[in-house]
């Protein structure tokens, strides 16, 4: 059973690094792009799918993109 689960995982982050990639030029999209608020709804999910993954196996690319806890603790010490 776990070498099911792995596989799914694998293979929905290949088919998200795919769609991100998007060999086709823009031709394969779920959702046009020129649908406001919407069009980068898919490559937002990919997107996720994509870290979430990463992150399963031990590469955690999101704190890049956040605080870490030292910042927070040295903002709260200054103010």
């Amino acid at each position: 059973m776990r070498i099911i689960k792995e596989m799914f995982i694998i293979g929905l982050a290949g088919i998200a690094l795919l769609y991100l990639l998007n060999p086709t030029a823009g031709f394969l999209e779920l959702l046009p792009d020129n649908i406001p608020f919407v069009g980068n709804l898919d490559e937002a999910t990919a997107t996720l799918i994509l870290l979430n993954t990463l992150r399963h196996y031990g590469l955690d690319l999101t704190k890049i993109f956040g605080k870490s806890r030292e910042d927070d603790i040295q903002e709260r010490r200054t103010s």
